[in-house]
């Protein structure tokens, strides 16, 4: 319906989202992390809207298909700080450089996705 927002139910409410980090920049993470609370799975940092206080960063769980992130309802835009009370893990790769992507691996540890091609590129 016209004018009705879709209410999310987020995994943290956003009373209890601590500040983690100094910048307030934004970024884009899929429900699958903020509603349904799985962990980053795969990130990348893509060169950031100047319209906009946008980090460049992008947070997928990982197991999205195309016709999940095609879908622009389980997508959103939040500070990056609120990505990093859903996932500490994620804070020590912040300072990457645009082009970056980082997959957790089987071990749970993230690591540089040397494989990820750019979709701007």
């Amino acid at each position: 319906m016209f004018g009705v927002k879709n209410k999310k139910k987020y995994k943290i409410p956003g009373g209890k989202i601590r500040r983690l980090i100094k910048t307030e920049e934004g970024c884009i993470a899929t429900d699958r992390i903020t509603v349904d609370g799985s962990k980053v799975g795969f990130m990348y940092r893509e060169e950031p809207n100047t319209n906009y206080p946008d980090s460049g960063w992008r947070f997928m769980a990982g197991d999205e298909d195309d016709e999940y992130m095609n879908n622009p309802k389980n997508h959103s835009v939040y500070q990056v700080n609120t990505i990093c009370n859903y996932d500490l893990d994620i804070i020590q790769f912040l300072d990457a450089p645009t082009g970056t992507a980082f997959i957790r691996d089987k071990t749970g540890k993230f690591v540089l996705d040397e494989g990820w091609e750019n979709p701007e590129n």
